[in-house]
């Protein structure tokens, strides 16, 4: 007959096992299928804390031991705890905190897997002895296996079982990292406004009428205007007479984005040359901060780099809308680097901001990749009067450092939008702290055309997800 305490082990065992199976069928849901509502899923999430304490507390002073019952309670308690420290930590924006607990929670779910996977073996190994003691000889669960050797056949069983179940891990981990669930995705801020150039705008300020006495014997010689002349004190302000951005919400921003995103500038790492040139504190976060503050829109607190085939990690809908390409030397791209930036650029409607940071050569270089990318276009003069060139700023010159690539900006166009804008003269340096030298005015429109081009990207990215939802 089966002991009071064995009963309760075994009742609290097949709970934490049923509220397991049901946490992982919500996440299911949240990550894929997505029709239960959140508020379900953060009722069975946060579930987990009144249960874990209740388990822990069974274990600490119910069994006072650690046993196949108690280990599945708090199995159960170290996964569920550890996602909804993530899920928390996203909800949260803290996205240092949700980075380090996913990164450091992966290692802990490693060792919690690791410690059932010996209990399993060695449990199974003693049964079969058990059960046969001349042992099998193709079984694994079993040391006598003829491919254990002679010596050491346990230890020999305990390394091909932590071998096979790193690798098995290692492909989860790798196959979940091709999923939705644990891709890597890019929110707009949420918000609205309109695409329109910043008007100049003149206002007048006070209505003044004077009357000057005059002392027809003053020493003091002047000449005196006309009586009762009405001046008008004008005060001139550029103002936005609008919102910037795009669809209908409430303070600058886009439509379909949501509280939690932001603008990012997301620069592209690429083998041949330097890809990182002026990245960083001084550089391009400088032009990231100016278009937070001209725009009001939200963006991150830094820039950030990926390599070509990090943009297969983002799904369509949740890409980035820009990446920022430089440098002054060669790129050198695989064919399947070049079909992944074909199908960033065509099925996930991004764009490509490209800036010749020093060189003719790497103006030919550019040209030659994006024939790679897009053989079917042909690059294009973008004009002054083109749209990218007008919102928010007007831009009347093209600025540059240097002409390195020439004095026109290139584009390529298709499907009714600029896929690419390429800045020929070292627009990043005017970015830099010390501006490179120009003057005011020019480094001045390089921030305006900056904001433009990226504005433009995320505007056009926010209309296509808005013609997604209604062709629905």
């Amino acid at each position: 007959m089966m002991q009071p305490a064995s009963r309760t082990a075994k009742f609290w065992a097949v709970l934490a096992g049923l509220y397991l199976l049901a946490w992982l069928a919500v996440r299911v849901d949240q990550l894929w299928i997505e029709r239960l509502d959140p508020w379900v899923h953060w009722g069975v999430a946060l579930a987990s804390l009144p249960l874990g304490l209740v388990w822990i507390g069974w274990a600490a002073w119910g069994e006072r031991r650690l046993n196949a019952a108690v280990s599945v309670a708090l199995s159960v308690v170290c996964v569920t705890w550890w996602q909804l420290a993530v899920v928390a930590a996203d909800a949260m924006i803290w996205d240092t905190l949700r980075a380090t607990l996913a990164r450091y929670g992966t290692v802990g779910l490693f060792v919690v897997g690791l410690c059932w996977v010996v209990w399993f073996v060695d449990r199974a190994a003693r049964r079969l002895e058990a059960k046969h003691p001349a042992g099998l000889i193709w079984n694994p669960l079993s040391a006598d296996a003829w491919y254990y050797g002679r010596r050491a056949k346990k230890l020999n069983q305990s390394l091909a079982a932590f071998s096979s179940y790193s690798i098995l891990f290692l492909l989860v981990v790798l196959l979940l990292a091709q999923v939705r669930g644990c891709e890597e995705i890019y929110e707009l801020p949420a918000g609205g406004g309109q695409r329109k150039a910043i008007a100049q705008t003149v206002k007048i300020k006070k209505v003044t009428r004077k009357k000057y006495l005059v002392n027809p014997y003053s020493a003091i010689l002047f000449q005196v205007p006309p009586i009762d002349e009405v001046k008008l004190h004008l005060q001139e302000a550029t103002e936005h007479a609008y919102t910037v951005g795009y669809g209908e919400g409430t303070g600058a921003g886009f439509g379909g984005g949501t509280s939690r995103g932001k603008v990012r500038l997301i620069r592209l790492e690429y083998a041949g040359g330097n890809w990182d040139q002026n990245f960083g504190v001084g550089g391009d976060l400088n032009m990231l901060i100016e278009y937070g503050i001209r725009t009001n829109h939200k963006v991150a607190e830094k820039t950030e780099s990926r390599r070509i085939g990090q943009l297969r990690n983002f799904p369509v809908g949740k890409s980035p809308p820009l990446v920022y390409m430089t440098g002054q030397k060669s790129i050198s791209l695989s064919n399947t680097e070049v079909k992944v930036l074909r199908e960033y650029l065509l099925k996930k409607h991004g764009m490509i901001f490209g800036d010749n940071c020093g060189s003719r050569h790497f103006h030919n270089q550019f040209l030659a990749m994006m024939n790679r990318v897009l053989p079917e276009v042909r690059p294009v003069p973008i004009p002054l009067d083109d749209q990218i060139h007008r919102v928010p700023y007007p831009i009347p010159f093209l600025p540059y450092v240097s002409p390195h690539g020439g004095k026109e900006a290139l584009g390529w166009w298709k499907d009714g939008r600029w896929l690419c804008y390429y800045h020929p003269g070292d627009i990043a340096d005017a970015w830099r702290d010390d501006h490179a030298g120009v003057k005011a005015e020019i480094w001045e429109a390089c921030y305006q055309l900056g904001t433009n081009v990226i504005f433009y990207a995320h505007a056009e990215y926010a209309k296509w997800l808005e013609a997604q939802k209604k062709g629905r």
